[in-house]
Formats: C-alpha cells, structure tokens, sequence
C-alpha cells in the first residue's frame, strides 16, 4: 500500500507543479512539523472564547460587537486606540487568524501581541502596540516592526539571493552609484493574516498568503500571559478575530504529520482528489475530516 501510494502521490506531483502569484511567497521559510501540522488541522469552533476581544481591555473608543469576535473604531480625531484579546495564553503554539480590510487601516495601523498592562489609548496619531516595553507590533502600511517606542526594521526581511544575484546587484549599484539608495518598498499586506505565537520558545511570526514570513519578534517574556492585540488611528476600522488552533509542546503524533504530508504533495488545488488515494476508506475519511 505504502508503494502504490507513493507512486501515486509522485505522479500528480510531477504532472501538477504548484505556483503562486504571491509576492509573499519568495519570502516563505520553512516551518517546524510542529508549526506545519497545526495550520493544516481543522480549525476549533468559532465560539471558542480565545476568539473574543476584551470589553473590559480596550480604548473607549472601540466597539465591541454582539459576538466579540469584533471591534470597530469609533471616528474620533487625534487619538490613538488599540484593543487585546479577553484570553492570554502562557504556554503552547498558538495561530489566531486577523480580518483587517486594506481599505480601512489608515497610518499606523497594528498587529501584534502585548502584555495585561500595555496601554491601549494614546493622544494624537502613534504607533500603539509596540510604543512601549509591554508590546510587540507589526505596523502594516510601513511593514516595520516597533516594540520598546522603535521601529527594528521591515518585516518580512528580503529573501537571501544567489551567488549570480549577489554580483549582478554590485554591478548595477556601481554603474548608478551616483543616485541615493532607495529604502525598501512596503509590500501590500492583504485582509487575512495569521499570527502565529510560540509562548514555548518566546518567538511571534506571521502567515501571510499562505506564507509563514519567519520569526518577526523573539526573546518574548516566557510565563507570563501574552494577548493578541491591535491598534489602530483610522475612524471605522473593523477587526475580527478568531482563534484558529493550537499545540502543545510535545511533537505532533505520527498520523498527523503523515496527513500533513500527504496534503502537501497534493497541494491546495488538489485536495478534492484525496477519495482518490489507493487508500482504506478509514484513512481516507481521517484525512478529509482533519482538513
């Protein structure tokens, strides 16, 4: 069974090549198995209290709506808001799914984690999660990263290029070298991110098209609780959340990372065809049911 599975599996991955039209995938690194098998499992139920935001830790003048798993920004001028999950975690992997429209971020923009005292209104238009030593932020519109009141850099970082490139770049930069260097373009961060936080190994990274975009904050506080959190200056701002999934820190079980590595071989665009597979209806059933 293992051989004809194999066969099977090999045959569509080399009559189907996987592409993307993302700009984010170039930027992919590769994720643990740990990591891998939790954003492949079937998602926990939406009710899950981890998907609620705090009525009681957030800027007045944030909105909760009748199910929590929404806030809207109030139009109020010269101030900054933010608001952070009602549940913290302490311990485990853990992967929340953020909806924030394009069209409706304005400047200064956030997403990140914080601490149970980070600050959650500001006056005039800044950076609020990651303005203070309490909180981690992704600015969005500009891609830098803030924590401690500074900005660390652009996230994601650029993607390592070849020996050839390497060279090709030196040459033009030398032709041009008259010109100033022109600081990095933001890229375009779309509705769906997924923040993905390793309170284990202290670590925040983010998913983006599919894409895990590496480690964007480490060293985090190890023990203490740590929110989801968000902040925005933009009048109308809606942001949902939702927990997605989790995991300990023990190694994920042998079926599940056998499942996750079928559906990779398969790819997005193939996953209709796992009733396919020269497999018992058992196996059959487990897969379509943990996708």
């Amino acid at each position: 069974m293992g051989v004809l599975l194999s066969v099977w599996l090999c045959n569509r991955a080399d009559g189907c090549p996987l592409s993307s039209s993302s700009a984010f995938t170039p930027l992919a690194v590769a994720t643990s198995s740990r990591l891998a098998v939790t954003l492949t499992s079937f998602p926990v139920s939406p009710a899950d209290s981890r998907s609620h935001w705090s009525s009681v830790h957030c800027s007045p003048h944030f909105l909760l709506s009748a199910c929590k798993q929404g806030v809207t920004r109030s139009p109020v001028e010269l101030s900054s808001d933010g608001v952070r999950a009602e549940m913290g975690v302490k311990s485990g992997l853990h992967v929340w799914e953020l909806l924030w429209s394009p069209n409706h971020r304005g400047s200064h923009a956030v997403m990140g984690i914080s601490r149970q005292s980070c600050p959650l209104q500001a006056s005039g238009y800044n950076v609020l999660i990651g303005r203070d030593s309490q909180s981690w932020g992704w600015e969005l519109k500009s891609n830098q990263l803030w924590h401690a009141g500074q900005s660390l850099g652009p996230y994601p970082g650029t993607k390592k290029r070849c020996h050839s490139e390497a060279v090709e770049d030196f040459r033009t930069q030398s032709s041009t070298s008259s010109h100033p260097k022109t600081a990095q373009t933001p890229l375009p961060i779309p509705e769906r991110v997924l923040l993905v936080l390793d309170a284990d190994a202290g670590t925040l990274g983010f998913v983006v098209d599919g894409s895990f975009l590496d480690v964007a904050f480490k060293d985090l506080p190890r023990g203490v609780e740590l929110f989801p959190a968000v902040s925005s200056v933009r009048g109308g701002s809606s942001i949902r959340l939702r927990y997605l999934n989790g995991a300990t820190r023990d190694p994920p079980a042998l079926m599940a990372l056998s499942g996750h590595s079928i559906r990779q071989i398969l790819g997005q665009q193939r996953q209709t065809q796992m009733d396919k597979l020269p497999l018992p209806p058992c196996l059959q059933n487990y897969l379509l049911s943990t996708h």
